[in-house]
């Protein structure tokens, strides 16, 4: 299993950011994926789910509104598009894998290696 983020990078606050997740080693139309950040003043904090074929997906509270998940299952790639950002929203961003195939769990077992977003004037 190998998930390799890309698409990080220093903006200004109020701009936009797309990042990517190539995966690959599993199938992965059978997982719900994940974003997560681990930012300087929350730690690690679970960003937004992907479902089995995008649709429904789920936020976190903080980025509601801002940031839209989606994922191509022909190109095994999971995708965070991230608008209106705030210096808060500076962090790592970790895409990750669902513990369980076909039955999602909330638990997370392959991680990447992280892309840098920095959000500053």
């Amino acid at each position: 299993v190998q998930l390799v983020e890309s698409g990080g990078g220093l903006v200004q606050p109020g701009g936009s950011l797309r990042l990517s997740c190539a995966a690959s080693g599993f199938t992965f139309r059978n997982y719900w994926m994940y974003w997560v950040r681990q930012t300087p003043g929350k730690g690690l904090e679970w960003v937004s789910a992907s479902t089995y074929a995008g649709g429904s997906p789920y936020y976190a509270d903080s980025v509601k509104g801002r940031f839209t998940i989606s994922r191509d299952n022909a190109k095994n790639t999971l995708y965070l598009q991230l608008n209106s950002l705030q210096p808060e929203d500076t962090g790592l961003y970790y895409c990750a894998r669902d513990l369980s195939a076909q039955r999602n769990s909330w638990w997370m077992n392959y991680w990447g290696q992280g892309t840098q977003v920095t959000v500053s004037s």
